[in-house]
């Protein structure tokens, strides 16, 4: 197909379009620590068998991101990002009618988790094949949108709850989703030659990049390679503790007294500097490295997990939220950049979102952990302390990430570094 130099690059549209459907789509889901305490009063379960719906929907996410990776790689974003609409508004819209524990596992452990499966993937696959150049930025700019939405979403339905009661806030969260995704999908192309276009900066970058951006790994040779599940390894440390931190921290901070709307803003300040690490560590990635900055990364992730062990007044929280989130904006970002890397764009998709179910493992496993542990000792301070050894163990992980020796993605599929 012949391309053309157009006065306007449509990539440009396709990162709108993308980070306006992330704040959608991570600002509602990350209202389910907001919901908890309200649902746990109403039905009295225990938080471990509450949070086991959220684990199960990270599980079954995690596995669809490799479905939603496959058809992104071979239909494009624009249709899977609509069914995934759909499903998360119907999944949203059906938990305001719940009455039984089964019905929490069915809606939002297997319903809300087919439209999560392209929460993340599709996305950040089709940014990294409209830019070479700035990449990395882009992919921070795209996923910021998880951290903005996070922001503005989390005292919303706080105050939504206040006011309307959370099943009717589920109602609101529903259709909410369901129409502003939906709509934004339609802007998204799969790939520059779509618009008669080529890929932003290829000419200058392409021929010093370690896999070539038409060629690299199929996901056979990726997986038989020690950095795919090194990298598996590490977004499981990660998920970990990002995941527990998420479900828990808003009924930790109501367990030491501080009022829910308050307790709310923890994910609202998280939300912001998620926000600004994504940006300043995405675009640090293009600076001085992926392997680098992912390793700042969990320094500061283990430091703020750390802090949260220290006091319960409520600027202490704030300072660990604004520490946290701005370490665990970085690391996400820096997935889809090194993916493409390491073993090239031919199935980044597929790869991508086979690393993120890897990671589900451990993002499942936190949450109903952390539950449990609750549960049994009334305290969340053994499950924080189990967090910060992963964010150690991250450390170690990302220290021992090296790209591949040679040039090509495909020269050499079955070396392992």
């Amino acid at each position: 197909m012949k391309t053309k130099k157009p006065g306007f690059f449509y990539g440009y549209i396709v990162v709108l379009a993308a980070i306006c459907i992330m704040i959608v789509i991570w600002g509602t889901f990350r209202t389910f620590g907001i919901f908890f305490k309200p649902v746990l009063t109403e039905f009295g379960w225990t938080r471990a068998m509450t949070s086991g719906a959220f684990s199960l929907c990270i599980v079954l996410n995690g596995f669809l991101t490799i479905t939603m990776g496959k058809l992104t790689d071979r239909f494009g974003p624009r249709i899977v990002m609509v069914a995934c609409g759909f499903f998360l508004g119907l999944g949203y819209l059906l938990m305001s009618q719940i009455s039984a524990i089964w019905q929490l596992y069915l809606f939002y452990g297997v319903i809300i988790a087919i439209g999560m499966g392209g929460s993340f993937t599709p996305l950040v696959s089709t940014v990294a094949r409209w830019f070479v150049k700035r990449r990395g930025m882009m992919t921070g700019i795209v996923a910021s949108g998880m951290g903005l939405g996070t922001m503005i979403v989390s005292p919303v339905a706080s105050r939504l709850i206040s006011d309307y009661g959370w099943r009717t806030s589920y109602i609101i969260v529903g259709i909410i989703t369901l129409i502003l995704v939906i709509l934004a999908a339609q802007f998204l192309r799969r790939d520059p030659s779509q618009m008669g276009q080529l890929p932003y900066g290829e000419n200058g970058v392409k021929e010093n990049s370690l896999s070539s951006e038409t060629e690299g790994f199929s996901f056979q040779q990726a997986v038989h390679t020690r950095q795919f599940w090194v990298l598996g390894a590490i977004l499981c440390c990660f998920l970990f503790g990002a995941e527990t931190i998420m479900v828990h921290i808003v009924p930790h901070a109501i367990e030491l007294g501080i009022p829910a709307t308050t307790a709310a803003n923890i994910l609202a300040v998280m939300g912001g500097l998620t926000m600004a690490g994504m940006i300043i560590m995405g675009s640090a990635g293009d600076r001085i490295g992926n392997r680098l900055t992912l390793i700042s990364c969990f320094i500061l992730m283990s430091v703020a997990l750390f802090w949260l062990q220290l006091g319960t007044e409520v600027w202490r929280l704030y300072l660990f939220a604004a520490i946290l989130g701005f370490a665990g904006g970085g690391i996400p970002v820096l997935m889809s950049p090194i993916v493409a890397e390491l073993f090239g764009l031919s199935s980044h998709g597929v790869i991508l979102g086979s690393l993120m179910f890897i990671g589900a493992i451990g993002g499942a496993t936190g949450p109903i952990l952390a539950g449990h542990i609750f549960d049994v000792t009334g305290s969340y301070q053994l499950a924080f302390l189990v967090c910060v050894a992963g964010g150690i163990l991250g450390i170690i992980l990302a220290s021992l990430l090296k790209p591949h020796v040679g040039k090509g993605g495909e020269s050499d599929p079955r070396r392992s570094t």
